[in-house]
């Protein structure tokens, strides 16, 4: 016989749970108390969001399910926007939330809240666990289904009495679910159909996703490429997956994507899509994206296919089993002039900045860790400017180096992520992309990267206001910068680009020492490369804030509702 607790220990350890996440409360006591019964290194975080995004990055970082335990009530609403932020990018994580005893659930008892009603958007799959008996099954599946298909997070809501309760229910060896099979393997004649149009392609383009990466497909599509003579375009989740220094890599496509990755969208005459949703920051105007192509869309999730843009080719797959089967069906093909013409607009049209400007600007430090760096190191982001400068001028060139938030654009999801990162990748540079709006929504987590000994590296992008919009404001709002200036100065309508802050508001160098961690201030051009040297050195985690020009804007931009085509290059 055993606990509801022993359940839980032995089902995560028989997981291969190495790192947990969490927070503790009333409602998982017992819980915690079993904790030290197991091998399980637990990671107590100071905000069960920053739990929740430390799982989540953990869990992009290594490709493992990532796990976090919290309390009920608050603790476990707290978890909301971490589990959405997976929920949106296909990240498997499994959320394990303390709940009221079963006889006071509907009573508003102390600290109790219907957690599975709430996530229910938000989630893959959740349960509340009414059974000991149950327990077991319960939490062997919940790790199946983040895991497998289309992954995601699931939440397991167990209450104080069945943590109690005992039971001589075994953990299954194998979990078989009736309503719950997804198709791993693509039909052959669709791939045939697919490889078919791929050698009579004049102009093929491989779109790539976050699936690719998500399967541990990316050598396939590199080989598919090469094979086909295709270039390959990703989306903002789908960096790495092709390596970017390769002469086939257009780069990211979209919004802010490269100029030649959205012509050569524009004009292919087939696009492949390849664990990719078709996000409404990827294709702009629906109507006119890819008017010329015909569209194939591999993916493993058939609700996503022809959801946002209507397939030719429909392959409903695990990328890496379709991507094996398609690279012995594909025949090579000699497409000179395609790649001609992409090579023309990629002289044209690079990720450019004013290099010979004296003044410190956010793209020459992103350049510099690159190239201090040598492109290896995991980069993990916010949201704002400094995140799609980090897609533009950092080369990724191998799967989960890149880690970011995208479908929900997560501000303060960046530094717990990093956490979990480098739990996950030790012995690995983990590096923090901020801007000084995103640094302070989660920066109390920085204490955890100190007491665990986690070197991450905080890097700082200060520009004194929220960034991308003030960007937003400047370009379609008449420049009227409404509540985004982060000083304590000039907040009113003014056309003007915020000035530089006169004080250090808050002064990150000080908040990073108060942690415990190092801290740096750079104000100079000259002085980058020497604070990023000293702070890669650093046998722990280090903080360089760069008080950066506000003024810098990311271009190219397509407005929103607009063709891909119709990029802005500069406010010029």
């Amino acid at each position: 016989m055993r606990t509801g607790v022993q359940c839980l220990m032995d089902g995560l350890v028989k997981e291969g749970v190495k790192t947990l996440f969490g927070l503790p409360g009333g409602a998982v006591l017992d819980i915690f108390d079993g904790l030290y019964e197991t091998p399980v290194e637990f990671v107590l975080a100071r905000h069960e969001q920053g739990a929740a995004h430390m799982a989540d990055g953990y869990a992009r970082a290594t490709g493992r399910v990532g796990c976090c335990l919290v309390t009920s009530g608050p603790g476990a609403t707290n978890t909301v926007t971490g589990l959405a932020t997976a929920n949106m990018d296909s990240i498997p994580v499994v959320c394990i939330t303390g709940q009221v005893s079963s006889s006071v659930i509907g009573n508003d008892a102390f600290q109790e809240v219907d957690i599975t009603g709430i996530t229910r958007p938000v989630t893959k799959h959740n349960v509340l666990v009414r059974r000991v008996d149950d327990l077991p099954r319960r939490l062997a599946e919940a790790f199946y289904i983040a895991r497998t298909g289309k992954p995601g997070p699931v939440l397991v809501d167990i209450p104080k009495d069945v943590q109690r309760a005992t039971t001589n229910a075994q953990t299954p060896e194998t979990v078989s679910l009736r309503g719950y099979n997804p198709t791993f393997e693509g039909h052959s004649r669709q791939i045939t159909r697919l490889a078919e149009a791929i050698n009579a392609a004049k102009r093929p383009l491989l779109y790539a996703g976050g699936g690719v990466i998500s399967s541990g497909a990316s050598d396939l599509l590199l080989a598919l490429s090469r094979k086909a003579r295709a270039p390959v375009t990703t989306t903002l989740l789908g960096l790495g997956s092709f390596p970017e220094t390769d002469a086939l890599a257009l780069r990211m496509l979209g919004m802010h994507g490269s100029v030649t990755a959205n012509y050569a969208t524009h004009e292919c005459d087939l696009l492949v899509s390849v664990g990719a949703r078709f996000d409404d920051r990827v294709t702009g105007k629906i109507s006119d994206f890819a008017p010329k192509a015909k569209i194939a869309h591999i993916d493993i999730d058939p609700s996503a296919i022809s959801k946002s843009v209507q397939a030719d080719i429909p392959v409903v797959g695990d990328a890496k089993l379709v991507l094996a089967e398609l690279v012995k069906l594909v025949e090579p093909r000699d497409r000179k002039e395609w790649l001609r013409q992409l090579e023309e607009w990629k002289e044209a049209y690079p990720f450019s900045y004013d290099r010979g400007s004296s003044k410190l600007l956010p793209q020459y430090v992103i350049e510099r860790i690159y190239e201090i760096t040598k492109g290896d190191a995991v980069i993990v982001t916010e949201v704002g400017q400094h995140q799609m400068w980090a897609a533009h001028y950092f080369r990724y060139t191998k799967p989960r180096q890149f880690i970011s938030s995208g479908g929900l654009g997560t501000m303060g999801f960046g530094l717990p992520a990093a956490i979990g990162a480098q739990a996950g990748r030790r012995g690995e540079l983990v590096v923090d992309l901020s801007g000084d709006g995103s640094a302070q929504m989660n920066f109390q987590e920085l204490v955890v990267a100190v007491e665990h000994r986690l070197p991450v590296k905080v890097v700082i992008l200060n520009n004194a206001c929220l960034g991308m919009v003030r960007q937003w404001q400047q370009m379609f709002y008449k420049g009227v910068y409404s509540a985004t200036r982060l000083t304590q100065h000039g907040r009113g309508k003014n056309e003007n680009i915020p000035d530089r802050q006169e004080a250090y508001l808050p002064d990150f160098v000080k908040l990073a020492e108060a942690h415990g961690a190092t801290g740096q201030r750079v104000t100079e051009k000259k002085a980058v490369t020497g604070a990023l040297e000293k702070a890669f050195a650093v046998d722990g985690p280090a903080v360089v804030e760069f008080m950066v020009e506000p003024g810098e804007n990311v271009y190219p931009m397509v407005p929103a509702g607009k063709s891909l085509t119709e990029m802005i290059h500069s406010m010029a």
